[in-house]
């Protein structure tokens, strides 16, 4: 273990990586548990208002995003301050991807439907940047034995492989398959395989004059959609919290 810390971890200089993600997840993790405190009215947290207005926590966010950024870029890969500028930006990118939804949509939808990309690109980014970590692709590492080039090259062969599929199964309307599948194998597979969701460019490019292949789709969408939202839902509301119920049909209004 401590072979492979060091030389997948410490000796490429991915240390600063390493404390960038632990403090963009400890951050994403924080934000939600005070916002859901502030929505239910409990605890010592208030939303920030000065003069009446709203200061969403994107905004230091974006502040510290650039003091690490810019840190990082003038520390280099080693020493304390490249790690502190990582856990600055780590910091930053937690909470302006907690707001990925509002930025998107350029209205306050935090508590919306539309609200829950926000837990969904946490989540991917994270599980990438893991992927970087854990020596899957292998940035800055010296020396490697014609077996860890051969067995790290065809890593990166199958990601690169993975990331086309994804795109595909993107294209097939398909966008959380597409999301998860360039990090779990298998998935963006199967996203561009099978038929594509009703409404996506491949079924408007397609499917125009095939009516069976439109209504097979169209059923298999439904049948999946009610097979799948409520658990996709639980989930969603266990980690970002239960969308308002006047957001769920209109995104506009306060958030918090």
């Amino acid at each position: 273990m401590g072979h492979w810390w060091y030389r997948n971890i410490v000796e490429p200089g991915k240390l600063p990586l390493l404390l960038a993600l632990v403090s963009f997840v400890l951050s994403f993790l924080v934000t939600r548990v005070i916002t859901r405190l502030i929505r239910a009215g409990r605890g010592p947290f208030k939303n920030v208002t000065p003069g009446g207005l709203h200061i969403h926590h994107v905004v230091p966010g974006v502040i510290l995003v650039i003091i690490g950024g810019f840190g990082a870029v003038g520390s280099g890969r080693h020493g304390f301050g490249a790690g502190l500028s990582a856990v600055i930006f780590g910091l930053g990118a937690g909470l302006v991807l907690d707001e990925f939804a509002l930025i998107l949509h350029l209205d306050d939808v935090y508590w919306s439907e539309q609200g829950r990309k926000s837990v969904e690109i946490v989540v991917l980014t994270a599980a990438i940047v893991a992927l970087v970590l854990g020596g899957f692709l292998p940035f800055g590492v010296n020396d490697l034995t014609t077996e860890e080039r051969h067995s790290r090259g065809l890593v990166v062969i199958n990601t690169a492989t993975n990331f086309f599929l994804a795109l595909i199964a993107l294209w097939k309307g398909k966008a959380r398959t597409a999301f998860f599948g360039t990090v779990i194998p298998f998935v963006a597979l199967i996203g561009s395989i099978r038929l594509a969701r009703p409404g996506s460019p491949y079924a408007k490019r397609f499917y125009v004059n095939r009516p069976r292949a439109r209504a097979k789709a169209g059923l298999r969408a439904f049948h999946h959609d009610r097979r799948w939202t409520a658990p996709r839902r639980r989930f969603e509301n266990f980690i970002g919290g239960t969308p308002d119920k006047e957001q769920a049909s209109d995104a506009g209004g306060e958030s918090r």
